[in-house]
């Protein structure tokens, strides 16, 4: 186990090879984000809706 001196050394250095995402970077996949989890949520809205029609007919049909 190397000394807390040596260790804070070698977490900047490793910390200094980071490439930090640009402000337009972040801001795009925010966006996508949001854009994806909407059509997720949509997706899947529609065929809950759908099974739930279909049982509902197929209740009413043999009910």
């Amino acid at each position: 186990m190397a000394n807390p001196l040596q260790f804070i050394q070698q977490t900047r250095s490793e910390i200094s090879k980071v490439v930090w995402p640009t402000r337009r970077e972040v801001f795009l996949t925010t966006i996508m984000v949001f854009v994806m989890a909407s059509l997720t949520a949509v997706f899947f809205f529609l065929v809950d809706t759908l099974i739930r029609v279909g049982l509902q007919a197929l209740l009413a049909f043999f009910g």
